[in-house]
């Protein structure tokens, strides 16, 4: 059992024979009452969003999840195909799992699939992605001031907001959990 005030995000666990992702987890303690912890949590297999307040004191039980090392091989279909790096078995993920995360694979890119109990309930990226722009308006000359951003499009089809001065082949870094620019790519 693990007590709520241990839980963070990303942690996988079981509430009424459910597995829950936990997406955000706060600790709170109004004047004259017990503390709390306030989290949002995310059913790994119907995919709905939930907000759980727990007592402070109350403890919650570890899913049996587990991440396998992977890398992206080509798609068939509605299915994207991985191979396992550890015995090169080829394994199927539905585009239903990937949802947004299609955008962020490249040809033999490195991810993690998770599983709960030898079922694969999403896959996990790197924190920053390095892509190539295929699309974006030119910038204005002399229009640095602030910071001014403008619709581009990398090679994957994700559309990204980017600084003035990236064109069109720059590399950039993107972070994976809100689609944001980072940094032009070393």
């Amino acid at each position: 059992m693990l007590p709520v005030n241990n839980i963070r995000k990303g942690d996988a666990v079981l509430i009424d024979g459910e597995t829950y992702l936990v997406l955000d987890a706060n600790f709170h303690r109004a004047q004259q009452r017990k503390a709390t912890v306030r989290t949002k949590l995310k059913n790994m297999m119907k995919g709905n969003v939930i907000e759980k307040t727990f007592a402070s004191t109350d403890a919650v039980e570890e899913a049996d999840v587990s991440y396998k090392r992977s890398q992206y091989l080509y798609q068939d279909g509605s299915n994207y195909i991985f191979m396992i790096m550890d015995n090169y078995e080829q394994v199927p993920v539905d585009e239903d799992i990937l949802g947004d995360g299609k955008y962020y694979l490249l040809e033999n890119c490195e991810v993690d699939i998770q599983y709960i109990n030898e079922d694969i309930a999403s896959i996990r990226f790197p924190i920053h992605i390095t892509l190539e722009i295929t699309y974006t308006e030119p910038g204005f000359k002399g229009d640095t001031t602030g910071s001014t951003l403008k619709p581009a499009e990398t090679e994957t089809g994700l559309s990204v907001n980017v600084p003035l001065f990236i064109e069109i082949g720059a590399k950039i870094k993107i972070d994976t959990r809100d689609n944001s620019y980072v940094e032009r790519a070393k």
